[in-house]
Parts: C-alpha cells; structure tokens; sequence
C-alpha cells in the first residue's frame, strides 16, 4: 500500500512551487532529485538530459550518488534502461534491479546500495521536451514487493512533465537572453562605429582643432565642457569622446537639463527612495546611478537650479550622493561631460551659475566653432547628410548641383549644423532627377530678407543662373569635352563655346 492520494499530491505539489520559483536549469534539475529523495523516500535519483547535437544522454543532476560517478556516466538512445526509455517514450519500471539484464550500473547506483545491503527497485520516466525527449528521470527506491510501482511510475511521469516545461521556458529564455545579448552588441558596435571621431565631418582648420582636442580627452576620466552655440553638433561631440574612451563598453546617458522642470532636476539626475514626494511610489535610480561604469552627458547645464547645482558640485568632488528623500550615500564612478551655448560667464557674474561649480566643469573646455566660422566644411555636411537621408527615405537623389552649393554657402545658418540637415532633408524629399538644385533648397535660404546675403535679382540674371548651372553639369559630366557637352545639351559646339565664354566656363579645368 501507498499514501493516501492527498500525500502525493502534496508531493507533487511541492515539486511544483520548487520549480516555479527557478527558471534556472542547474537548479531546477537539483531542487526536482533533492524532493524525490525527502518526498518519495529514494535511495538515488538522477536527471538525464540529452546532448541537442550528440543527443547522448548525461547526468545533469543526482542524489544518493556519488558525485564523480554520476558525472562521468553517459548514455546513448537505446542503450540501458535509461536509452530505451529515452528511445521509447515510455516508463520503465523494475521492482529487482540486480536482476534486470538492461540495467547498465554506469552510475554507480547498485553498487551503493550493495554496500549498504540494500536490495533496489528502479523506475525510469522520460523528460518530454519541445521535440520528443528531452532526457530521462530514473529513481531508485528500495525494494518493495508491496508497495504500488505503477502508481510511483505515475507520480514521476508528472514530476517530469513538470521538469519538462521548466526545460522548454528556460531554453526559451535563455534562447531570447542570448539573442539581446548579441542584439545588445551589435547594437553597441553600431553606435560605436556612428559616433566614432573619424564620422565627425569637417576638415576646416576649426574643426581639426576640436578633433585635436576629442583625441586628447578621450582616454582620460577627466570633465569635459562643451561650449558652442546650439545646433553646432556638441552631443556629436560627447558621443566621440564617450566611445574613444575606455569606458565605451559602458552607458551613455544623456540628460536634457533645459527639457526637465526645476521641480524634478534632482530627481532625475540623483533618483529617490519610496515616500520621498507626492507620486514616489517605490525607490527609482538616477541618471548618475545609471551611468555608473561609463559616461553622463548634461546638455544644457547652463539651466540648472541653483539649488541643485550644490549636489552636482558634491559629486563632482566626492563621487557621491543622497536620493531624495535618502540618507545613505550612493557611490558611483562616472565620467561628466557638459555642454552649454550660454555665457557662463555672465551668469556667474548674474549669480545665477555658481563660481566653484563653473571651476569644477571647466577641467577639459572644448569649443565647438558655429557652421559660419568653418564654410569650407559647407559642402562636405551638405553631400554627408543627402547620401544619409536618401538612403533612410529611400529616394535616388545622387548629388547636390553647384547653383544649390553657392546658396547654401552664402546663408549665414544661425540654426548651424542643425539647420543644414533639416534644409538638405527638405530637399532630398522634394527633389526629382535625382539633382538637388537651388530650388529645391527652402525658401529662407534664397531671400534676401533672411539671409541678410542674396541680393534681390532680375529675371534675366535668375535665368543666367540657371544657364551658367546646366552648363557645369554639362561640362563636369563630358569631363570638358565641348562637343560631348554640345549632345548632352542638344546644341551645337559653336553655341555652346559662345555660352561658356559668356559665363567664363574653362571646360578644360574638368578634364582628368
């Protein structure tokens, strides 16, 4: 006679909320043999999973073994009591193990329980698995001529099924855990080849100047502060410093100071424990917190609060900090880059930005030169940011035509590199040909009133224009060769030499 049935189903109850409580592998297998032992009364048990590749069967977990003879135990589908069953799909139950011809002791389990002069029955169920079997649950139990194997049998085909669908979510699980975790790289060496110093673009002498300056701050730990007038490209700037550096491996977190309300500033940049405000539900972590190991970005800094600027300053100096609302001392080891395009200066002078914090940020200064200060770098921006946008709008637009490249060099861009991509996004998405030209730049950039540059013009010097730009694509694309030009322009050699004069076009200065 067994126990009654309420005895097994709190048997089996207990090896459901052991194996609900772990989506681990190792330690589900364990938790399964060790309540075998205290619920069943075995003298062994072990767990048998196989190889995905080999499908050879190996001890994954036992009890009652020794350690060294369960591990180097191994089993092929068909071979023994534990390869038939594995083979099979079908319990096994022997109530005289040292009896049954396929009883393979690879385990070491009879001659354990000879030495303790015990006579063993064994009953052996399959592990099903998300395609067929996964393995094999054998336990041992002393031998009973009383006792109701069929009904044991059944008591482990549940512990196995059970077993069964923690294998099936824990390879799923682990399966999702590795593919973030090559998503989550991939994804690092994307942002590390974007933001690498070499994709900053520009060769004007300003620009080679900050790349100078990128490459001598990047492998220190030291505060950097950006200073530029905004749209200049200063987060471009903090991104190559953060992945020239040996912390690129780590998080870069970037915080808007002049996006977040005076009321939440500290908040959001030191966290806050449970209770702290109306709405503190629970303990959040800061952005300094987040940042641990790797890089904080303030943008803006400039817009802090006064009150909030004495605990920047701490940790600044201590590289530590309270919640709001806590009192225990939070330890991070991050690096602070800052950036502002106002006058710290004169908001020091103001008393609105403190003198020591000023001090405190101003190790590393770096001054990002506005798009007026560095023209020549006009053009290259301008073909970097149409062969970007045509390829993420998926339009074939190729190159920008010269009438367009003299608009975009005469406008003063007060809204800097910022302003360039938004106009050349315009116009890649208004274009047609394939050819950005003048017109197809918005309308800011060709009046006079705006740009403070362009003189109004009749239309007969508007249609000059337009002549002289046919023209150079003539001749650029015959490589200044009048007569191919003539064809592309249907109109004879003779015409086209009078035009070019005219427009005091060299062709032969486009000849390779």
């Amino acid at each position: 006679m067994g126990p009654p049935p309420s005895s097994r189903l709190n048997e089996l109850l207990e090896i459901a909320r052991a194996l609900s409580r772990t989506l681990d592998r190792t330690s589900a297998v364990a938790r399964v043999v060790e309540l075998l032992e205290d619920e069943l009364g075995t003298l062994a048990a072990t767990v048998a999973l196989a190889d995905p590749d080999s499908r050879e069967l190996r001890i994954e977990a036992a009890s009652g073994l020794a350690r060294d003879s369960a591990r180097r135990a191994r089993f092929r589908p068909g071979e023994g009591v534990t390869g038939r069953v594995f083979d099979s799909g079908r319990p096994v139950v022997i109530p005289d193990a040292s009896n049954e011809p396929l009883f393979i002791d690879r385990s070491g389990l009879l001659a354990a329980a000879r030495k303790r002069r015990r006579e063993v029955a064994f009953v052996s169920v399959p592990i099903p698995g998300e395609k067929g079997m996964a393995g094999v649950l054998g336990a041992a139990f002393p031998r009973d001529a009383h006792r109701d194997w069929q009904e044991v049998a059944a008591v482990l085909e549940v512990t196995a099924a059970m077993l069964g669908q923690t294998l099936r979510v824990h390879g799923r699980v682990e399966a999702e855990r590795q593919r973030l975790q090559v998503e989550n790289r991939l994804l690092k060496e994307e942002l590390r080849e974007r933001y690498e110093l070499r994709n900053l673009v520009g060769n004007s002498a300003p620009m080679r100047q900050v790349y100078e300056l990128v490459a001598q701050a990047a492998p220190t730990s030291a505060t950097v502060l950006l200073r530029g007038e905004s749209g200049t490209g200063k987060e471009l700037v903090a991104h190559a410093i953060h992945y020239g550096s040996p912390r690129s491996a780590r998080p870069f977190v970037r915080v808007s100071c002049a996006a977040l309300p005076e009321s939440l500033v500290e908040s959001e940049l030191f966290g806050h424990e449970a209770g702290a405000f109306t709405g503190a539900r629970g303990r959040r972590p800061g952005r300094f917190e987040l940042a641990d190991g790797g890089t904080l970005f303030l943008d803006e800094v400039g817009e802090i609060p006064p009150a909030v600027q004495v605990k920047l300053l701490r940790v600044l100096q201590e590289r530590e900090f309270e919640r709001v609302g806590g009192t225990e001392p939070v330890r991070v080891d991050v690096r602070l880059i800052a950036a502002t395009n106002k006058d710290l200066e004169a908001a020091m002078r103001a008393g609105t930005f403190r003198e020591d914090l000023f001090y405190r940020l101003d190790v590393f200064s770096i001054f990002v030169p506005p798009l007026r200060e560095r023209r020549t770098d006009i053009p290259l921006l301008a073909d970097h940011f149409v062969e970007k946008l045509a390829r993420e709008h998926r339009r074939d637009v190729r190159r920008i035509a010269t009438t367009a490249i003299d608009v975009l060099m005469s406008y003063h861009w007060p809204g800097n590199v910022r302003e360039l991509a938004n106009c050349m996004e315009r116009a890649v998405l208004v274009c047609e040909g394939g050819v950005i030209h003048a017109h197809h730049l918005p309308p800011t950039l060709q009046t006079a009133e705006v740009s403070g540059t362009l003189p109004q013009t009749s239309l007969e010097a508007a249609l000059g224009t337009f002549e002289k730009d046919l023209l150079l694509d003539a001749v650029k694309i015959a490589r200044g060769n009048r007569a191919r030009a003539a064809r592309l322009l249907q109109t004879t050699e003779r015409i086209l030499s009078y035009r070019l004069k005219r427009h005091g076009i060299d062709p032969d200065r486009f000849r390779p």
